[in-house]
């Protein structure tokens, strides 16, 4: 082999092996970098010529650096918009960087939200998911995850249950529609819900035939009604109840339910009822009584609700955002999309913990988190980086002492290429 293989063999170990410094030195350096991967130098030889029909060595060459795909620690924020991935996959965001746009990859779960209310990662990228609409479906195509400003639509009342003690030593009284407070042996209010998701004051009158058999009304303010007066009780709905000598619920029934609330949808029918009567199959004593003592209410479960601003969410671990709303509902709005590649190592590094497809990683295979291998999702934690400092020092300092050795191939092929040059002189 010729003093200038042997000087081009020496190069080629300086080059890869300073190369390789630096990849140990961008590991080192993204120590602290939420999300990164490790990448590790791979070596190959190099042909440089044959002796006596043989293949001789030529060098070293450095491949494409080599992702090292474990995972990183989780650490707990608290912030509830981070988030980390436990397994496989990586989190889609969408948006323009370094002149492209389109979708791009990260494990970097450090979100935010932007002024229009969308999931954005540190450079404004959107984060992408599956919009859940309000009958709970969970939508088929990804698009930016978009949680400000959300709102629980209304519900009206259809269902106003309620269980009272009826005192058995009520006198019969005539009741008065026009003075419901003074022609009634006992009142209550319970507060119900128009389409609109306006609240409105239901107070409901209870008097006594003295022999187990008693009438309620339901009013409200004649001014909560469409063609009502202001100030003037209302009746919206009306039945009775029959109570055995035991003092338990014979029977009940409804005679008329109907309410217009203003603006609302007409003829609301909301449906009174006092727990389970001996009529219907039930023992009587699961809700309304007739027994000897005050009348009091014992228990209420009254369906609607007015509209509801978000005020705080929790993620899952497949990625379903529950929305908490001021009107104490809790709904799924949406879900986290996570992607998948056949060959992760294809995947094109393009800065900012972001990665694009290319054809050697395949395109992106998107679904929900703990779905077709992916990993699940944690709340309020961040994946850090998985370098590991200690081995990163020891391989810096292999490489190093690698680099040096290279250096005496060259400086002795120099010499020898002198020491050439010389015999001509």
């Amino acid at each position: 082999m010729s003093i200038t293989n042997s000087l081009y063999i020496g190069v080629s170990g300086l080059d890869a092996h300073s190369d390789a410094i630096s990849i140990v030195g961008d590991n080192i350096a993204n120590a602290s970098t939420v999300g990164f991967k490790s990448e590790r130098a791979d070596f190959a030889d190099m042909l440089g010529g044959q002796l006596d029909g043989q293949n001789l060595g030529g060098g070293t060459s450095l491949l494409a650096p080599e992702t090292i795909e474990t995972q990183g620690a989780l650490e707990q924020t608290g912030n509830p918009l981070d988030m980390a991935i436990s397994g496989n996959g990586f989190f889609v965001v969408n948006g323009a960087h370094d002149g492209q746009n389109g979708n791009f990859y990260t494990r970097d779960g450090q979100f935010a939200l932007d002024s229009s209310g969308n999931v954005v990662d540190q450079n404004g990228m959107k984060l992408q998911g599956y919009a859940i609409d309000p009958t709970g479906a969970v939508g088929k195509t990804i698009g930016n995850l978009q949680l400000g400003a959300r709102q629980s639509p209304p519900v009206a009342t259809t269902d106003a249950k309620m269980s009272v003690n009826l005192d058995s030593g009520s006198a019969a009284m005539t009741f008065d529609p026009a003075n419901p407070s003074t022609s009634s042996n006992y009142s209550t209010s319970e507060t119900v819900y128009d389409s609109l998701g306006k609240a409105h004051q239901a107070n409901v009158y209870f008097d006594s035939n003295g022999a187990g058999g008693w009438t309620w009304h339901a009013m409200v303010d004649g001014g909560d009604l469409a063609g009502g007066t202001k100030g003037t009780p209302t009746q919206i709905a009306a039945g009775t109840l029959t109570f055995n000598s035991t003092g338990a619920l014979a029977a009940q029934s409804t005679t008329s339910s109907s309410a217009s609330f203003v603006g609302a949808t007409a003829n609301q029918a909301i449906n009174f009822s006092y727990g389970d009567d001996i009529a219907s199959g039930g023992t009587g004593m699961a809700g309304s009584t007739q027994y000897s003592g005050a009348s009091t209410v014992t228990s209420t479960d009254i369906d609607g609700h007015s509209a509801g601003n978000l005020t705080d969410i929790s993620i899952s671990s497949d990625g379903k955002v529950t929305g908490t709303f001021d009107n104490g509902q809790k709904i799924d709005i949406a879900q986290v999309a996570l992607a998948t590649f056949s060959n992760e190592q294809g995947l094109t590094r393009d800065g900012d913990q972001l990665y694009s497809e290319s054809a050697t990683s395949g395109q992106a295979l998107v679904d929900a988190a703990g779905t077709g291998g992916r990993g699940s999702i944690s709340q309020g934690a961040l994946e850090q980086s998985n370098v590991d400092l200690g081995n990163e020092l020891v391989t810096l300092i292999a490489y190093q002492r690698a680099y040096e050795a290279n250096s005496k191939t060259v400086t002795t092929a120099d010499q020898m290429m002198a020491d050439v040059t010389n015999l001509k002189q």
